[in-house]
């Protein structure tokens, strides 16, 4: 079974280099399973029993299945994720001419481990914004891509130019990231002549090759590409592998690992469990984009998206408006986002009495001073599950002399006030351009979540505390 679920996880990675892409496979998969496409623009028309999601920017995307016993008031289940991760993302004007190279501008997202990114065969995708003439009508609509192809590199400097790079190697992330596409001499050569013999010039703000390269992947004519937001990717696979296959070795585990169990687990949970013919409540899974630079934007956990949301579906229940805060205080959100695993080599980065192990199950993150959600009443609601299941489960506490990451847990627990525990898969590599887990983990993450849906309202039920 684990290995199952671990070649799903490895598909749904291959298929999402981008959080565009992660949005686009997570959309067929709920297609596939019966849920239905709204539009946040159109009035919703829900009904209990059914199920449905809807997408902000296309890269970030909230599914929901409303309990066949639902009443407006009644609490939302929910696990949050994002679909972001660290990258390098093509700058408005990526044309760089030097030392008789083509090069391609970047600017980095998020916290990277940027030296893993030299050496790497990378390609771009994303999506683009394309311009459509048709009958004399003039529209335009966006379109993902990626070239499959390996078309540019970022080499590192011989160690014979830079002797003491091994004592320290510090990156200018300005100049010394740009991925190199072609050289100027057969770039110049490989343009093909114009009708009347004149070799065409470059485009303003990219070079004609990168140009012609994005057009032909998008189907369409170079003057038809208004616009784009595209980034380097690795072009190696994701792959279970280790001598024991007991790893997945892939970019973006962080944190595509999460979005994609909490999404199997709703789809599983909705699909063929008995249980959800007894739903009181609203099972929903919300996968963001913009974590790893602080979700602040208008597809961010930041946004109200999770507020909206609740109080459209409470809405089609009931015009009583006061219901909302009730449904609130009978909620729970599940922040999930992967944790740092033990490192055998860097033993001393971790608190001794808080060591994640890969293979030990879902990690329950605390901080006392807030950057984790969790809280005792949160902690024991998650841990209980995991004893019900017989579910392995950990936890990490940051060492007081180290600074605290942070989630979209704490940003919507005091944005929403909603009762959360942040949680997420031991990793190691996390931001590096090539990243591991554990398969068993995989499965733990998946059957934790998807008992968290089956059994939540019940357990949630037999708890008093602001009584």
């Amino acid at each position: 079974m684990e290995k199952t679920v671990a070649i799903d996880l490895v598909d749904f990675l291959n298929a999402s280099p981008t959080a565009f892409h992660a949005v686009d496979e997570a959309k067929k998969r709920l297609k596939a399973a019966g849920y239905q496409h709204l539009s946040e623009r159109e009035d919703w028309k829900l009904e209990a029993g059914g199920k449905y999601f809807f997408t902000r920017n296309y890269s970030t995307i909230v599914a929901f299945a409303i309990g066949p016993k639902y009443v407006a008031g009644h609490g939302f289940y929910i696990i949050g994720a994002h679909t972001d991760s660290p990258c390098l993302k093509l700058k408005p004007v990526t044309k760089t001419t030097k030392g008789g190279y083509l090069e391609v501008g970047v600017q980095t997202y998020g916290g990277g481990l940027w030296h893993t990114w030299f050496d790497r065969d990378l390609t771009i995708a994303g999506r683009v914004i394309i311009r459509e003439l048709k009958d004399g009508h003039e529209s335009f609509h966006h379109k993902l891509i990626r070239i499959e192809e390996p078309i540019m590199r970022i080499p590192s400097l011989a160690i014979h130019l830079d002797r003491e790079v091994n004592e320290g190697f510090k990156i200018n992330k300005q100049t010394h990231l740009a991925p190199v596409l072609a050289t100027s001499v057969k770039a110049q050569l490989s343009k093909p002549p114009a009708d009347n013999g004149i070799v065409p010039s470059d485009p303003k703000n990219h070079h004609s090759l990168l140009v012609n390269l994005i057009a032909a992947e998008a189907g369409c004519l170079p003057d038809e590409l208004c616009d784009f937001e595209l980034q380097a990717c690795d072009t190696q696979k994701s792959i279970i592998a280790g001598a024991l296959m007991e790893f997945i070795f892939s970019g973006r585990l962080d944190n595509l690992c999460m979005s994609f169990c909490s999404l199997k687990a709703l789809i599983d949970s909705t699909s063929s469990d008995i249980s959800f013919q007894e739903e009181t409540g609203v099972r929903m899974v919300s996968l963001f984009d913009h974590e790893e630079v602080g979700s602040d934007s208008a597809q961010g956990a930041g946004s109200p998206i999770i507020l909206d949301t609740l109080s459209r579906i409470i809405g089609s229940f009931s015009s009583d408006s006061k219901l909302l805060q009730k449904a609130i205080q009978r909620s729970f959100l599940v922040s999930a986002d992967m944790a740092h695993a033990l490192h055998p080599n860097y033993m001393e980065k971790h608190e001794e009495n808080h060591q994640p192990k890969l293979h030990g199950g879902l990690v329950i993150k605390s901080n006392a001073n807030q950057r984790y959600a969790t809280n005792a009443v949160t902690s024991f609601l998650f841990r209980e599950i995991a004893v019900k299941n017989k579910l392995p489960v950990q936890d990490f506490v940051v060492r007081n002399d180290m600074a605290c990451g942070s989630t979209i847990g704490p940003i919507l627990a005091s944005g929403v006030g909603i009762r959360t525990v942040d949680v997420g898969a031991p990793q190691l590599s996390m931001h590096s351009i090539r990243e591991m887990c554990a398969v068993d983990d995989v499965l733990h993450s998946y059957e934790h979540m998807k008992a968290f849906f089956v059994e939540f309202s019940h357990l949630d039920s037999k708890l008093a505390v602001d009584v």
